[in-house]
């Protein structure tokens, strides 16, 4: 079954409710649902693909959800704890516990020794309920903790998708045509790394390309070709 894709306004209506129908959870912040009719809440993409329903905001804000990986802006420290800036309303609370592997003890640990103000933080959300802020962790996988090679790029949090693409279409793409390493996070923080400056210039170009023209038709050719094109230019072809 082809994908239904179209843009919508506030109050338009997107479909009627089906016992078929299986509505995106993160999809339910941009809809009212008044019946049995779905109805538009805010500007935005609206993808039906083989019954599941999909609501892509042209604007977003990120909320977090159990699982996410985000990249996290240490913004502040308190005794215990870090607080990182994860481009939400929300700030998420990163333990020093979580950090040290062992209980913190004060007197005898520098929390900046550790993570200081404008640190980078690659983590998960570990719980999250809207009524605490979120809890974030860098336990259990060795790719997360501090950032501390590459650059960061922010996009819009509803184009995340798009960058990595179905099955990782998209960021195979953008890997295997710079040789750059690329970590996605879901709150619309990318970290990428590459063997020089140059191609990471063309990993933001290609990013900032797929934000721009995210629902354009060929878009996995147009980034292709503005990378094969930007290499070529800068003479690393």
């Amino acid at each position: 079954m082809s994908d239904e894709q179209r843009l919508v306004v506030p109050g338009e209506l997107i479909a009627k409710k089906t016992e078929k129908l299986k509505i995106n959870p993160r999809s339910y912040m941009y809809i009212h649902i008044v019946g049995d009719k779905i109805y538009a809440a805010v500007p935005a993409v609206v993808i039906l693909r083989e019954d599941e329903l999909n609501v892509i905001p042209l604007e977003s804000t990120y909320v977090p959800k159990q699982g996410d990986l985000v990249i996290g802006l240490v913004r502040t420290y308190m005794i215990s704890h870090w607080e990182l800036d994860i481009n939400s309303p929300y700030p998420g609370i990163l333990h020093a516990s979580n950090v040290l592997g062992r209980p913190f003890i004060p007197g005898k640990d520098e929390l900046k020794d550790y993570l200081d103000i404008g640190d980078y933080v690659l983590a998960k959300v570990e719980s999250f309920n809207r009524l605490k802020d979120p809890v974030l962790t860098v336990r259990g996988d060795k790719k997360l903790g501090r950032i501390t090679r590459g650059k960061i790029i922010e996009i819009e949090p509803s184009r995340i998708p798009k960058v990595v693409g179905r099955k990782g279409s998209m960021l195979n793409i953008i890997k295997g045509d710079t040789g750059c390493e690329v970590e996605v996070a879901a709150n619309g923080r990318i970290w990428v790394s590459c063997p020089n400056e140059e191609l990471e210039d063309i990993v933001t170009l290609a990013i900032k390309l797929i934000e721009k023209e995210a629902f354009t038709a060929k878009l996995a050719e147009k980034v292709r070709v503005l990378i094969a094109d930007e290499k070529h230019e800068r003479g690393l072809i």
